[in-house]
């Protein structure tokens, strides 16, 4: 069985977003193991300067890198990153489980450090528009039970 990897800054405190959460990582079950790690977002000043945010993802950059195996492949979410169809994405998720579990790193409201960008083979965007990163985590969860449903012939995607 294949693993998967969620890394996130910050938790889930919305009951609705856990609800979701929980239903398509029950899906996910059929085709993976899922694990979430919350990496503790840094605090900031209620305006911080743009090197206060940069310093603030460099130290969660570390903590997140920390906590991937070393044999992860690892997948940032940012907005500069490539868009994929959801069959790309697909591939995407079985080629990575020949390689390695997949790991998924999901930032703060102020995005990732250039050093979780770095050591990404991939670097993804859902979309040009902006989403929140809670909201995020639903919607990345939703997309792998979508990329096993199709590599796996099932009718959820159509």
């Amino acid at each position: 069985m294949t693993d998967v990897l969620i890394i996130a800054v910050g938790n889930e405190k919305e009951e609705y977003y856990r609800r979701a959460i929980d239903e398509y990582a029950k899906r996910i079950s059929a085709f993976a193991r899922v694990t979430v790690r919350e990496i503790k977002e840094k605090r900031l000043p209620e305006e911080p300067s743009a090197g206060e945010i940069e310093r603030a993802l460099e130290e969660e950059g570390k903590d997140i890198l920390s906590s991937i195996p070393k044999n992860c492949v690892l997948c940032a979410l940012c907005v500069e990153g490539k868009q994929l169809s959801s069959e790309e994405f697909a591939a995407f998720l079985g080629d990575s489980a020949q390689k390695g579990p997949a790991a998924f790193v999901i930032g703060s409201s102020h995005g990732l450090g250039k050093n979780v960008k770095d050591a990404a083979r991939l670097k993804l965007s859902f979309s040009k528009m902006t989403f929140p990163h809670r909201l995020m985590r639903v919607m990345l969860f939703e997309q792998i039970y979508r990329g096993f449903s199709i590599l796996n012939n099932g009718k959820y995607h159509k």
